[in-house]
């Protein structure tokens, strides 16, 4: 049988470069919540010769989640995951960007952890995002709590992000979010090795995709602006990673994240370091 590579969020533009790239020696599965949006990318890869089956997915469900692993594991031997899917801060209010990008990210790996064998490998798009909110602001106790009580890590995380006004609720909520990611990526990465898989995340920067571009009045046109790498990351960049973090090359790699934002986070760092010792 063949292998099965799952993109979610695989017709967003790092999603669909993921695909232009594991396409090439595995079969691809992109799940998306826009059918419309599924038919473009399919069209797309299909003019490069790459077949995608596509699956119309809502990965807050956790049933819709088990459907889109079935329906891979009808294709092949699924042996990696590419967590793109999620939201930014422009997208919608607080709760639907923590329940996207956490419990979205839960629902992925708890079925993957449950269904893939041997071998396999996940990585988890977090954020540049989760390296910027101060360590004391981020509700860690509280993440455990998205194993075993969905609705009170919801409140806990959501009242966190109370801090500075309904304004930047989406914000601070993204966020959180992100930093979810990166922590259950690092926290779960024994539980995970007990079944011989790896599971990572990678923090992009600003990446030059309608969602990213979504918050470029926002802020992250400045952050870009001031970064070492003064420029917007592009999809395919990311996407490089992506594959590489799910190969059988990156075989020693699990429980980390992978900061690839441009030195956005290393300049704001030594910034902040500069203006403290004049």
């Amino acid at each position: 049988m063949s292998d099965v590579t799952v993109i979610t969020g695989g017709a967003g533009g790092m999603g669909v470069e993921t695909a232009k790239i594991v396409g090439r020696d595995h079969t691809v599965v992109l799940c998306d919540v826009r059918q419309d949006r599924l038919d473009r990318a399919s069209a797309t890869l299909g003019e490069l010769g790459i077949s995608a089956t596509t699956v119309n997915c809502d990965v807050t469900d956790r049933l819709a989640v088990d459907e889109l692993f079935g329906a891979a594991q009808e294709l092949g031997t699924v042996t990696a995951v590419v967590h793109t899917a999620g939201v930014s801060p422009a997208m919608g209010d607080a709760e639907y960007v923590m329940r996207t990008n956490a419990i979205g990210t839960l629902n992925v790996n708890e079925v993957f952890y449950a269904t893939v064998g041997d071998g396999g490998a996940i990585v988890n798009v977090a954020s540049m995002a989760a390296h910027i909110l101060p360590e004391e602001l981020i509700p860690v106790s509280a993440f455990p709590q998205a194993l075993t009580d969905e609705a009170a890590f919801l409140a806990a995380t959501l009242a966190g992000c109370d801090i500075a006004g309904e304004q930047q609720r989406s914000g601070i909520a993204y966020a959180i979010s992100k930093n979810f990611v990166k922590w259950y990526s690092s926290s779960q990465a024994e539980r995970f090795n007990g079944r011989g898989l790896r599971i990572v995340s990678v923090s992009p920067g600003s990446v030059d995709t309608e969602m990213g571009r979504l918050e470029e009045a926002g802020g992250a046109g400045a952050l870009v602006a001031d970064a070492a790498v003064p420029r917007w990351g592009r999809p395919e960049e990311m996407a490089e990673l992506f594959a590489f973090c799910v190969s059988d090359k990156a075989g020693y790699l699990t429980g980390t994240d992978i900061l690839n934002d441009g030195g956005v986070v290393a300049s704001i760092r030594e910034r902040a370091r500069a203006g403290s010792n004049p």
